[in-house]
């Protein structure tokens, strides 16, 4: 064996040793928790609601940083580009999985770039109406649109959209053509639905349950693969003749690729204490969400399965953000 092997193999040992050493002792100082989207969104809500006890698993804080812009790019590549050494991770959202197929040219490599340490919770959407449509199931729903190509439009925050590719989604698995109609935010899509302006929309369980309560809107099924415990007479897409149509919004904590496996582990069992705990679970019970298991492996597998499922349906619907 030559001296440069020799050398090159003491280095590599050097530095698995080093790591260990450093997981061990990791973490000694507080740890920031990038989180993609603006304070007051669905993504900041879950990382302020598992922020501290993260940090209290952990024995250092947690911090929040929110870098919001260009549907997550921004947040995720300064994680990207941050050293992967436990110190800087990222809160994310299904986004994540949709930005490869609607913009080609990201600034960091989606599946190369992060490690996923846990699924933290799944968010199922449902199908609304505005209470004036004729149309009190998917499948009269699914008549009306069949009645009249681009007879019935739905609204959205905007092109590639969570609501925009639940839409697409469901008109490709139910046979039928609709009229997207984007709005610039998801609060005056939804007002103009409420106010019977448009006549459909593919909503967050969370944020559309008091308007469902107040009998400002209909519902017509949720997107889970189960009813929802909030909405228990509410079918499933399945249950309401609409197979192979299963749509969430999640959100997953990464860190930068290059993370040992050690810190992962770590991180993720911290991650599994803290969905553990009953008023973290309590409060995204009552958000909607279906709490996951804070698995690496799994929630690399789940990542990877949903950028393909999007990338499909943009591909397929000919979608894109112009």
């Amino acid at each position: 064996m030559s001296r440069n092997v020799l050398y090159a193999v003491a280095a590599s040992l050097l530095a698995i040793v080093a790591g260990a050493a450093h997981a061990q002792t990791w973490p000694t100082k507080p740890i920031t928790l990038v989180v993609t989207y603006p304070a007051g969104g669905g993504a900041d809500t879950m990382a302020r609601l598992i922020a501290p006890k993260l940090g209290e698993a952990l024995g250092q804080p947690v911090i929040i940083e929110n870098k919001p812009g260009a549907s997550g790019q921004i947040g995720a590549s300064a994680v990207a580009k941050a050293a992967p050494d436990g110190y800087t991770l990222m809160l994310d959202a299904s986004s994540f999985a949709v930005n490869p197929a609607l913009f080609p040219r990201l600034p960091y490599d989606s599946d190369k770039a992060f490690r996923p340490v846990g699924v933290i919770a799944l968010f199922p959407n449902v199908l609304l109406v505005n209470p004036s449509v004729p149309a009190a199931s998917v499948k009269e729903l699914v008549a009306l649109a069949k009645a009249k190509k681009n007879g019935v439009s739905y609204a959205s925050s905007g092109n590639g959209s969570a609501q925009h590719l639940a839409g697409a989604m469901f008109e490709s698995a139910a046979g039928v053509d609709m009229l997207h109609v984007p709005y610039k935010g998801g609060a005056p899509a939804l007002n103009d639905v409420i106010g019977g302006q448009v006549p459909v929309f593919f909503g967050n369980l969370a944020s559309t349950l008091q308007h469902v309560q107040a009998g400002k809107l209909k519902p017509l099924a949720v997107t889970s693969a189960r009813r929802s415990p909030i909405l228990p007479a509410v079918p499933t897409m399945a249950e309401a003749g609409v197979a192979g149509y299963e749509v969430y919004e999640w959100n997953v904590l990464f860190a930068p690729a290059g993370t040992s496996e050690a810190i992962i582990g770590k991180l993720a069992a911290a991650l599994q204490k803290t969905l553990d705990a009953a008023d973290v679970k309590a409060r995204i019970a009552q958000l909607g969400g279906e709490i996951q298991t804070a698995r690496p492996d799994a929630a690399q597998q789940f990542v990877r399965q949903q950028t393909t499922l999007w990338a499909r349906l943009v591909r397929e619907r000919g979608i894109s953000v112009d």
